[in-house]
């Protein structure tokens, strides 16, 4: 009499990323189906906490913003895991990534190693806001908390909504480094608020002079700023503010 042949079930191997499936909540899974889009290199060992899950921006996102950057010193204000700091090294930036929460400079350092380009970024345990009085760079890169998933319930997203200070305060305290400052954004943020962040880059003028050279501060401003709309897989994934030198950039190339 022939026995039923046994069938083996060979369990998976738990890694870290499997494990990461099995701890993060409801809201986080689904970006875990989108994972390689956020960092190619995941299945070599990335490492992410829940937060970073949904905050993180996509790697082919990151690499068009590093772009702008090539060969430049960049802050990474609050650089979280990893994923734009990383995209920096890779275009031979001198990086400081700054995150006042410790555990994610351990994942950011992480995932750079996996990246091999751990040696160009300076990790940093800090709160940006405090240090920036302190700091220079050519470039400062702000992809500040939008507060979690739950800004998409949101019909305008306005500037004050960010944290830990409302985008107009990140983005005074930011111009006393440079005016070179690239921002992401959730993808209906309030445009007409962004706009007027470049007014920030400039002295206020006296009424007499405001009427006559309206025009052409007006234009002055928009070649100083440039707005960008990033999808992925046809998408809407977040939008780009590109400010001074950064907004140029994509006109020289």
């Amino acid at each position: 009499m022939l026995r039923p042949r046994r069938r083996i079930i060979k369990k998976p191997r738990r890694n870290h990323n499997l494990a990461n499936v099995e701890e993060i909540s409801p809201v986080a899974r689904k970006y875990w189906l989108q994972r390689y889009s956020l960092f190619s290199l995941y299945n070599k060992g990335i490492q992410m906490d829940e937060e970073g899950w949904y905050s993180v921006t996509p790697e082919a996102i990151a690499i068009r913003q590093a772009r702008r950057c090539a060969g430049k010193v960049v802050i990474d204000g609050f650089t979280g895991v990893g994923g734009n700091a990383i995209q920096f090294a890779r275009m031979h930036c001198k990086v400081v990534a700054i995150d006042i929460d410790p555990l994610k400079i351990e994942l950011a350092i992480n995932n750079a190693k996996i990246y091999g380009v751990e040696s160009r970024i300076h990790f940093v345990v800090g709160d940006f806001l405090q240090q920036a009085s302190s700091l220079k760079a050519d470039v400062v890169f702000l992809s500040p908390p939008w507060g979690g998933p739950s800004y998409k319930n949101v019909k305008k997203f306005t500037l004050d909504l960010l944290k830990p200070k409302d985008g107009y305060s990140i983005f005074q305290i930011v111009r006393k480094i440079t005016r070179n400052i690239i921002m992401f954004l959730p993808r209906n943020v309030d445009l007409l608020q962004v706009k007027e962040l470049a007014l920030l880059s400039y002295p206020p003028l006296p009424l007499e002079l405001k009427l006559e050279i309206n025009l052409r501060i007006y234009l002055l401003l928009m070649a100083m700023i440039q707005i960008e709309e990033n999808y992925v897989q046809n998408n809407l994934k977040g939008i780009t503010a590109y400010f001074g030198n950064t907004a140029r950039a994509s006109r020289l190339r």
